[in-house]
């Protein structure tokens, strides 16, 4: 686990369990098709890591290095505006 940032925000005061030890997080807002990766530590204190899940069609993706950095090229160029219109039938 990694904490990706340190800004917390106190959500709720004295939010107790229920009967049956869930925790429920009224405020909180979350985003369809996410799950969540549960750490706690020796004092109690609990992350919830949002996580998604990739179709294994597109996982190839994600293990190789050198698509990966060509995607992000293609992210930083367009965000420069160094575009141009491509005849998809010629393709």
């Amino acid at each position: 686990m990694v904490i990706k940032d340190t800004d917390f925000e106190k959500i709720a005061d004295s939010v107790k369990p229920d009967a049956k030890k869930r925790i429920v997080l009224h405020k909180i807002k979350v985003r369809e098709g996410t799950s969540y990766h549960i750490y706690a530590n020796s004092t109690g204190q609990i992350i919830l890591d949002p996580q998604v899940t990739i179709p294994a069609s597109e996982a190839w993706l994600f293990n190789n290095p050198t698509a990966v950095a060509s995607i992000r090229r293609g992210l930083s160029d367009a965000a420069q505006g160094k575009v141009s219109k491509v005849d998809l039938g010629t393709l």
